[in-house]
This record gives structure tokens, sequence and C-alpha cells, in this order.
């Protein structure tokens, strides 16, 4: 992969047994934008499949996750979280989003900004509770590879 490039979409998601949604990129269509994209969508196949491991094989490995009130700061705190939340209070919930802005601040640094939320079981929406917006701090490391060095979220109240 060239080094200015940040990979095929298609690609990307496919090496992780993701299924592409086209429809997710929105406007964002170009091939970096979309690049960039395949990590929150990776973050919703990791919640449909309620998979801590896998939700946190996105992130690196001294990666960054505030939800609510707890901050998180490796990969393996991030793991422990997770784990706690699918087998309890997340069991069965998966998320919905989209992108809002996809920017680049250096050749291996982005940032995406999704909204969306949680759908709880049961639940065949977001409901106002459960929405947020995101901050996605999206790098490649020297081997083409894009990891999730940081995610926020906050609540968007309905």
């Amino acid at each position: 992969m060239p080094n200015n490039s940040w990979g095929d979409a298609t690609a990307i998601l496919t090496a992780y047994g993701v299924e592409e949604d086209t429809s997710f990129y929105r406007e964002f269509t170009s091939a970096d934008e979309r690049a960039v994209l395949t990590v929150p969508q990776r973050i919703q196949n990791a919640w449909a499949k309620n998979d801590p491991d896998v939700f946190a094989d996105v992130f690196t490995a001294n990666g960054s996750l505030l939800l609510q009130d707890n901050q998180l700061t490796s990969r393996e705190d991030i793991r422990g979280y997770m784990r706690a939340g699918f087998s309890g209070p997340l069991k069965g919930a998966h998320v919905n989003g989209w992108p809002l802005a996809v920017k680049f601040l250096e050749p291996d640094i982005a940032i995406a900004i999704t909204e969306g939320g949680i759908v709880r079981p049961g639940e065949s929406e977001i409901a106002p509770e459960n929405q947020i917006r995101a901050v996605w701090v999206v790098v490649r490391n020297d081997e083409g590879d894009l990891s999730l060095f940081s995610h926020q979220s906050s609540p968007v109240k309905g």
C-alpha cells in the first residue's frame, strides 16, 4: 500500500470478517475517508457479536476509551470493561451510528465524529436516552493497519 493511502475499505473490512455497509459512509466517499470509517464499522460489528475481544482488538495497545464516567487507558482495561458489559447490562445490545465528519490531522492520524447510540434488546431504534455523539482518533501504523487510539462518547439529550 502506498504510504499516502489509508487503504481500501472493502479489503480492510473483509480482512476482519466484517460485512461492509456502504450506506454507512454517507457523503464521506473518498477512499481515505471510507478507510477511516472502517474503524467505527468494526466497533459496530463487535457490538453486534457482543464480543469484548473483537471490540478491544480495534484499539491500540495503549488505546483510550471514555464512556460515561469510565476512562479506560489500555486495550486490556477496555477488554475487561466490555467483557463485563456484554455479559451484564449490555448483553444483547448493539450500536448504530453514522459519520458527521472525517478530518485528517497528520499523515497517519485522522478524526471521525459520529452520531448514533445503543439499541437495547427488544428495541428497534435508539432510545433518546441512549443517543450519543462520539469522537474517534484513528491511527495508521507503519504497516498501514488502522487502529483506534482514542474513543470518547457523550450523551445527546433528546
